[in-house]
């Protein structure tokens, strides 16, 4: 995801007298990028931020700080914040160069042979009512047998036909976007909307009460800030609950071993080339490629483990995807740690997007987080400062088991392959997989993920994700231990024969993706 890093060498701590009890009138963001902007616009759009109504939100933002730059698929709660806060689905197309991303494609996971499955964003047919693996003929082709979009997806077709209005569709979907102009779309949007004042410069001090809250900030204009809650959004560096605040990282890497990337903008072809609707994730010797389809570029990248392969065999293998097409395209290195900070609200400092914590990219939660982080601060902003130790509890209660889930989730498609490399072999082995994971796979042996798994208010995943990827991987619980559960045979296959006629009508009425992106965006331009 695209983040400011605002980070100085010479950072300055500095302590003043503790401020007394008050209302929460001011809001610091420091950093822009998605996070920083993205933040904004979600609280300032839900509290209607004016000149009249108290409350200020300020972005600090450097403009000397290299940026991330990647991380450009999100989820489908993207849709509702798109709407919430105001902005044209038609104009974040135009743009930001998006396409439609209805799932994942997970090829060469299981064996390495050409094999593949899907993660689509639409539930399964009779979701929550009946659980349909138990009936299907092969556990593998569940995606296929329980939805439809996996044949959408594989077709190239896009989620909604021209008949249907802007975020709506007969698919579920999210996005990819092009990381850069997202958050340009979305400070000219903050800035000009939602009354979000910008600031440019580069953070020198953090200025603390004796008691550890931050008061103020300190830029290298000696221009001094101050606010009643401070919203970090400075990447890796986590400049203001990291260093500032000195709250300890937790590192998830004997779970996830990834800590590297190289990315590079893969031209298409031919401008009439297909756009893929899904992100596809691609199994190598030591890591997966992304390949994300934007309508003027594709995103690529490939993720692996410096312990099991170098920085050359990374960039080959890559350009061995790619093709001769590749060869004069720089790639970027990136390097990262899978983990996050022990807490990521302390005091009045809360950390949004990279700042509080950082997975590898499969399954795009990065953006994701960041909407809901955002959310819970626009939700959560005290009427009075005595009340926010209650609101830091609550919320580090929540992200910490957020974090948990997503670890396990991501863990989930490494640790059930069958591929031979010591890197994937690795991911298999007992003392890499966390323990409530192991706990939920003892019951899935039996019965396999239910809804009432997943039956939390702050869950990221539902039930219907843990059995697309256990599904898709080769994982069978064995139903038959309790075969009186699973009688429902003719509503059953009722509901598969119904899933088989909806493919076959989708297939027939969809367009093709990049087809419904032009005609829908010229019909837009005319209105």
């Amino acid at each position: 995801m695209r983040e400011r890093n605002i980070v100085c060498s010479t950072l300055v701590i500095t302590r003043t007298n503790p401020f007394m009890s008050k209302a929460v009138k001011k809001i610091v963001i420091v950093g822009g990028g998605t996070a920083g902007w993205l933040t904004a616009a979600i609280v300032a759009a839900q509290h209607k931020t004016d000149d009249n109504n108290g409350l200020q939100i300020v972005l600090v933002e450097s403009s000397d700080i290299p940026t991330v730059g990647v991380g450009e698929g999100t989820w489908p709660t993207m849709k509702n914040t798109l709407q919430q806060i105001g902005l044209k689905e038609s104009e974040v197309f135009a743009r930001c160069h998006a396409g439609f991303k209805q799932g994942g494609k997970f090829v060469d996971w299981v064996h390495g042979n050409g094999d593949f499955y899907y993660h689509p964003f639409t539930v399964p047919l009779g979701y929550g009512r009946i659980d349909l693996a138990p009936y299907v003929d092969k556990i593998e082709n569940y995606a296929v047998e329980s939805n439809f979009q996996h044949r959408v997806c594989e077709a190239g077709l896009a989620p909604r036909s021209m008949a249907e209005a802007e975020y709506k569709g007969q698919c579920n979907y999210a996005y990819h976007l092009d990381a850069g102009e997202f958050a340009e779309v979305l400070k000219e949007h903050c800035k000009n909307n939602l009354n979000v004042t910008q600031v440019i410069g580069t953070v020198d001090k953090v200025n603390l009460t004796d008691d550890g809250a931050i008061t103020s900030i300190t830029l290298k204009s000696n221009e001094q800030i101050d606010a009643d809650l401070f919203v970090d959004c400075t990447g890796f560096a986590s400049l203001l609950l990291g260093q500032a605040l000195d709250v300890p990282f937790i590192s998830a890497d004997k779970v996830l071993f990834n800590d590297s990337a190289l990315a590079l903008h893969m031209p298409y072809e031919k401008a009439t080339s297909p756009i893929a609707s899904h992100t596809i994730a691609t199994g190598q010797s030591a890591g997966w490629i992304w390949d994300i389809g934007l309508t003027h570029r594709r995103g690529v990248g490939h993720v692996y483990s410096s312990q099991y392969l170098s920085d050359d065999e990374a960039e080959a293998n890559l350009r061995r995807y790619l093709g001769p097409m590749s060869d004069d395209i720089p790639v970027r290195k990136i390097s990262f740690k899978s983990g996050h900070r022990a807490q990521v609200w302390k005091k009045n400092c809360v950390a949004v997007g990279m700042a509080a914590g950082f997975v590898e990219p499969l399954e795009a939660t990065a953006i994701m987080l960041v909407e809901i982080s955002a959310r819970f601060i626009a939700d959560n902003i005290p009427p009075d400062t005595s009340l926010t130790a209650i609101i830091e509890k609550r919320f580090n209660q929540q992200m910490a088991y957020r974090w948990s889930r997503i670890i396990d989730f991501l863990k989930l498609h490494y640790m059930l392959t069958k591929r031979p490399e010591p890197y994937w072999q690795a991911h298999t082995q007992a003392d890499s997989i966390p323990a409530s994971l192991k706990e939920d796979l003892a019951l899935w042996k039996f019965r396999g993920p239910i809804t009432a798994d997943f039956d939390a208010a702050i869950e990221l995943f539902p039930a219907a994700s843990y059995q697309y990827v256990l599904y898709g991987m080769g994982f069978t619980p064995d139903f038959s231990r309790q075969p009186h559960l699973y009688n429902d045979h003719v509503n059953a296959h009722k509901i598969i024969q119904r899933n088989q006629q909806l493919t076959q009508q989708l297939l027939q009425t969809l367009p093709p993706h990049r087809e419904y992106i032009e005609r829908w965006l010229s019909t837009q331009s005319m209105r």
